[in-house]
């Protein structure tokens, strides 16, 4: 029977899924003039929501619940908190674009808070069970928000491809899960971990270790299982567009730090489990991902699609640093994954700003001129491009030095230096979206101005600087994810 401890673990979580049920139902009641204040309330609700999750982080030392399927850490409070912070920035961005469009608020707003809950479970799993039913909740509620647009086929058609391709992806994650527990007789991650060592069934835990790297892959767009992010980035509603590219990618390094470390590596960060051989694996894909996202980016001239594989090659980046296989290489690619997260929403926020009904900012000629109509929003720009680029001193450029000293320091100076020279590459796509801003001039009969909305131009404004503040700032943050893996 579960205690008052399990419940209080679980106590953000819950508070999330019945305050969503009460938005969806006062969204209901509520007169089109009052829809608005769905609006303010899901901003209150996930700002509650983080507090929850930091006080109950603080308030003991009781760290599992249902009998260890959910687990209470640094990690999972680290992941959660920034999930629930980046999600009240999304929906401040969201407000003006979803208003414009006629697109219904409170699904949206529900929607999202389901699928953040779907995140908090994923990264504090401690079975399988609960991955998969983190995955689903997580995976089911963006499928739905990528269609939400019912008046443009292209968000119909994005919605299409990311289920079939996500239900394809869950199958093999399942089947791994399947020959794992086969291997095991267990559901438990911890006790997976301690029944590696004296299995006898190593091929079959391969072969279930492959499945879920498959499914670890997708969710990280990795290459090659990349192939939803560039149709679906650019198919979504930006609104729901920022949420994939930027919340989600916690909800998937969460998702790979449970299943190959505490599932399938050594917890203390050694060798003992199968990390020798899910090492390898990663450092081919995060390969293949940054060869492939970078050079495809550079043929771009779609800005969300320049960002989907951009994604890509940044994802490389944290499966560099996930090839540590330690304590420093998980803290290494936490830290990416938190400020990739920040920079990407600032990315696609500038897109939101930047567009108005009947005129969506996706196109890279669409910010010519920028500079002279809007010189404050350039620089905002410039900033999240020369983050995203890794030009120091900017937030961005510590994330990939992290990752690649990790990746140095596991011994595979190789796959570093392969990062380091996509980095140049990357270096390319980013400069032209400067240069077409600042040295272009504007096209004939299109007006590049940012929105009225003026709570959506500040958020755009802090989120942008805040790349650079954190640049000068950023090493409490990279303690904070270290604390988070420390023993």
């Amino acid at each position: 029977m579960p205690g008052i401890n399990d419940i209080l673990i679980l106590l953000p979580e819950v508070y999330l899924t019945i305050a969503a049920c009460v938005l969806l139902l006062l969204d209901a009641y509520l007169k089109p003039s009052q829809k608005g204040a769905v609006h303010w309330l899901s901003i209150l609700v996930v700002l509650v929501g983080a507090y929850l999750v930091v006080s109950g982080q603080q308030a003991g030392s009781s760290t599992a619940a249902f009998s260890g399927m959910f687990i209470r850490d640094g990690v999972s409070t680290v992941l959660k908190l920034f999930s629930l912070v980046l999600m009240a920035v999304i929906f401040v961005y969201a407000r003006p674009y979803l208003k414009e469009r006629a697109i219904p608020f409170g699904e949206f707003y529900t929607l999202s808070i389901f699928a953040v809950v779907g995140i908090m479970f994923l990264v504090a799993a401690g079975s399988l069970v609960t991955v998969y039913l983190g995955l689903e909740l997580l995976t089911l509620s963006s499928y739905a928000l990528v269609a939400l647009n019912r008046d443009s086929q292209l968000s119909s058609e994005a919605a299409i491809k990311y289920f079939v391709l996500g239900a394809l992806s869950s199958g093999m994650l399942l089947y791994g899960m399947s020959m794992v527990y086969g291997a095991t007789h267990s559901l438990d991650l911890h006790t997976i971990h301690a029944a590696i060592v004296g299995t006898e069934w190593k091929t079959l835990l391969l072969f279930g270790l492959v499945f879920m790297i498959v499914g670890i892959g997708f969710k990280l767009g990795a290459a090659p299982f990349h192939m939803w992010i560039p149709d679906v980035y650019q198919g979504a509603p930006t609104a729901v567009t920022i949420f994939i590219g930027s919340a989600q990618k916690l909800a998937a390094f969460g998702m790979a730090y449970r299943l190959l470390s505490t599932g399938m590596g050594d917890i203390a960060g050694g060798t003992t489990g199968l990390a020798p051989q899910w090492q390898l694996m990663l450092a081919v894909l995060a390969v293949l991902s940054l060869a492939i996202g970078n050079f495809v980016a550079i043929v771009q001239t779609n800005l969300k699609r320049l960002l989907a594989y951009s994604t890509i090659s940044h994802m490389g980046y944290l499966l560099v640093g996930l090839v540590n296989a330690g304590p420093e290489g998980y803290s290494a690619s936490m830290f990416y994954a938190v400020s990739y997260a920040i920079t990407s929403a600032a990315a696609f926020g500038m897109i939101i700003v930047m567009s108005r009904a009947g005129f969506e900012c996706e196109e890279i000629d669409d910010l010519k001129g920028l500079n002279q109509r809007s010189p404050w929003f350039a620089f905002m720009m410039l900033l999240v491009m020369f983050s995203l680029a890794g030009v120091p001193p900017l937030f961005g450029f510590y994330g990939k030095l992290l990752v690649l000293k990790a990746a140095i320091d596991a011994g595979m100076l190789w796959l570093a230096l392969v990062g380091a020279v996509a980095a140049i590459i990357g270096l390319y796509y980013y400069l032209r979206v400067v240069k077409v801003m600042y040295f272009d001039a504007p096209t004939e009969g299109t007006e590049v101005r940012a929105t009225s909305d003026v709570a959506s131009r500040w958020m755009l404004s802090i989120n942008a600087l805040a790349l650079l503040v954190l640049g000068f700032t950023w090493s409490p943050l990279l303690a904070w994810c270290q604390r988070a893996f420390a023993g």
